[in-house]
C-alpha cells in the first residue's frame, strides 16, 4: 500500500539550523491552504482511480514546519479527507509537534480524529542548548506535553534529538537519551547536525563551535549503544524503536516503496515515477503543478536506500530485479569483505548490513558498494 505526507509549512519562528520549507502565516491563509489541500486530495483520488491505481494508503504523516500551528479542527479535516478519498484502514497516522504547554485540548481532538502516532520535537534535554538550537521550549515542555499526549491517549510517541550541535556534551547527549527513556517513550529519532547552505548556521559556519569527527563519531556510537540499552532497537541510521514500534511511514521510503506528497517542498514516488511541488506557498495556493523528477526504483537506488536500514539488502530483495540483481549482490558481496573485517558491515548468508560505525560513513561506503 501507498503512503500519503502532507506537508504543513507553518512556523512561528526559524531555527537556525533548518532548511525545511516554512513559513508564517495568519489564520485565513491556514483556512485557504486547508482547503487546498482537501481539493488536492480529491484530486490525485480521482486522478488515480481514472488510471485504475489502487486507493488504498495505510500511513498518513503530517511534516513540517510544525504541523500543529494548523490546528486540531483543520488537521481533523485533513485525516476525514484522507481516509473519505484513500481509506486510511487501520493506518499510522503521524503528526510532527512542537512542545508546548498548552496543547492538552489539541492533543484530544486531534486523537478522536483518529491520528494515533506523535513525532515531538524535543531535539535536546538541555535547555542551554535548546536556547542554542533556536527552540522555544524548555525541557519540562517536553515532558509535559509527552504527559499531556499519553492522557488524550497516544501511546505511540516518538521524540527527535540532535546531535553534535553548538554546546553539547558527550555527558548532556547522553542525558537526553535518558531523558527519552524515563519519559518511556517507544520511538527516538537521533540525528546528527548537518550545517545546511542557506541557514542562519551557514552564515555562522566558521565561528560555530562544533565537535570535530572523532569527537561526532565516538557521540552518534555513545548514542547509539545507550538507545540500545533502553530497549531502543535501532533500525535506520538515526531511528530506534521497542519491537514492532517502527515508524511504518518513513519505512515506505527506505523500501522504495510509494508514497504520494501533497504541499510545497513535498516529494512524491508513483508508479515508478518521482516528482515534486515547488518550494512556494503562493504556487501551491495558485495552481499546484508537480515537477518530474526522473525515474526511481532502480537496482542502484534500491542497494542505497536498503543499506540506510540495519536489516540491510537480501540477495532476495535484489532477485526482483532478475539476473542483473543476482549478479550486484555477489559483486557487493565481494567488495563488503574488508570493509567487514574493518568492522564497518555485518555479513550473512544473503545479507549485508551496516554496522553503527560504518552508518557513520555511510555515504562513502555505499559509493564504494554500488556495483559496477
Amino acid at each position: 500500500m501507498r503512503g500519503l505526507y502532507l506537508h504543513i509549512p507553518f512556523c512561528d519562528g526559524k531555527c537556525p539550523y533548518c532548511d525545511f520549507y516554512s513559513l508564517a502565516a495568519d489564520d485565513s491563509i491556514k483556512e485557504e491552504y486547508t482547503r487546498c489541500l482537501e481539493a488536492q486530495l480529491a484530486h490525485w483520488a480521482e486522478k488515480m482511480s481514472a488510471q485504475g491505481d489502487s486507493l488504498q494508503a495505510d500511513t498518513l504523516y503530517f511534516g513540517g514546519g510544525t504541523p500543529n500551528l494548523l490546528g486540531a479542527n483543520r488537521l481533523a479535516r485533513l485525516i476525514h479527507a484522507a481516509k473519505r478519498y484513500f481509506s486510511l484502514k487501520d493506518a499510522e497516522i503521524t503528526v510532527e509537534v512542537n512542545p508546548s504547554s498548552l496543547l492538552d485540548a489539541f492533543f484530544c481532538e486531534l486523537y478522536q480524529a483518529g491520528a494515533n502516532r506523535l513525532s515531538i520535537g524535543l531535539q535536546s534535554a538541555n535547555d542551554a542548548e535548546l536556547k542554542a538550537l533556536g527552540r522555544r521550549h524548555t525541557a519540562s515542555q517536553a515532558a509535559q506535553t509527552v504527559q499531556a499526549a499519553r492522557a488524550a491517549g497516544f501511546s505511540n510517541i516518538s521524540l527527535d534529538l540532535m546531535l553534535a550541535t553548538p554546546g553539547q556534551t558527550m555527558e548532556s547527549a547522553l542525558h537526553s537519551v535518558q531523558f527519552c527513556a524515563e519519559l518511556g517513550v517507544p520511538h527516538v529519532s537521533a540525528y546528527l547536525l548537518k550545517v545546511e547552505e542557506g541557514t542562519p548556521y551557514w552564515e555562522r559556519k566558521d565561528s560555530l563551535v562544533l565537535p570535530d569527527e572523532d569527537e561526532t563519531a565516538d557521540r552518534y556510537l555513545a548514542v547509539c549503544e545507550a538507545l540500545e540499552k533502553a530497549g531502543l532497537k535501532q533500525y535506520e541510521i538515526s531511528n530506534f524503536a521497542h519491537p514492532g514500534k517502527e515508524s511504518r511511514h518513513n519505512l515506505k521510503y527506505w523500501r522504495g516503496e510509494e508514497y504520494l506528497g501533497l504541499g510545497p517542498g513535498a516529494h512524491s514516488f508513483i508508479n515508478g515515477q518521482r516528482f515534486y511541488y515547488p518550494r512556494s506557498l503562493s504556487d501551491f495556493l495558485k495552481a499546484p503543478q508537480p515537477i518530474v523528477d526522473g525515474e526511481g526504483g532502480s537496482l542502484e537506488e534500491a542497494v542505497m536506500l536498503g543499506l540506510r536500514l540495519t536489516e540491510g539488502i537480501t540477495a532476495q530483495k535484489l532477485a526482483v530485479f532478475g539476473d542483473e540483481g543476482e549478479r550486484a549482490f555477489v559483486q557487493i558481496e565481494k567488495k563488503s569483505r574488508p570493509y567487514r573485517k574493518a568492522g564497518l558491515l555485518v555479513s550473512e548468508p544473503g545479507r549485508i548490513a551496516m554496522t553503527p560505525k560504518g552508518f557513520l560513513v555511510s555515504n562513502e561506503l555505499i559509493a564504494e558498494l554500488l556495483p559496477e
